[in-house]
């Protein structure tokens, strides 16, 4: 489920998902650091338990494995966070990853190193999605991590 709206969006989108998933992870992490002190507070419990026990299930993790979970959602490997992440409701998985973002800020997940720097092929991306205005931003934002998960067999997602 996508939820980009216009042609601008729905382009980010696809050159989003070129990227692999460490790069993939490190403009979700400069998205977050762009647009938290606009973002509202999450949904209800039905949205914010079910993000939280993913959350907690990855926090319990060692700083390597938190990344590798990570790392599993985007690619759609076949592991326990993906699985779970998969049973999530689209804001659900929206407010994983805000949570995710959050735990970096305050030390519980590991982050991206103080010099990392993303990779020159994402400087024309990050200009784009900086000439979104802030609803097109969550729409993308939204439709990257719903489309996230999604369990691949045998090369495709299921």
């Amino acid at each position: 489920m996508t939820y980009t709206t216009d042609n601008a969006t729905r382009d980010a989108l696809n050159q989003f998902r070129q990227f692999d998933a460490d790069t993939q992870l490190g403009l979700l992490w400069f998205g977050y650091l762009d647009l938290k002190d606009q973002l509202q507070p999450g949904e209800g419990p039905s949205v914010s338990e079910p993000a939280r026990a993913l959350y907690d299930h990855i926090a319990a993790l060692p700083p390597e494995q938190q990344l590798q979970a990570q790392r599993d959602i985007v690619n759609g490997a076949n592991a326990d966070c993906t699985r779970l992440y998969d049973a999530l409701a689209s804001s659900a998985r929206l407010e994983v990853w805000l949570l995710l973002a959050q735990g970096m800020e305050q030390g519980r997940i590991i982050q991206p190193g103080a010099d990392y720097k993303l990779p020159e092929s994402t400087n024309e991306f990050a200009n784009r999605i900086q000439q979104l205005d802030f609803e097109q931003r969550i729409n993308f934002m939204r439709s990257a991590v719903v489309d996230m998960g999604t369990v691949k067999q045998e090369g495709r997602r299921v």
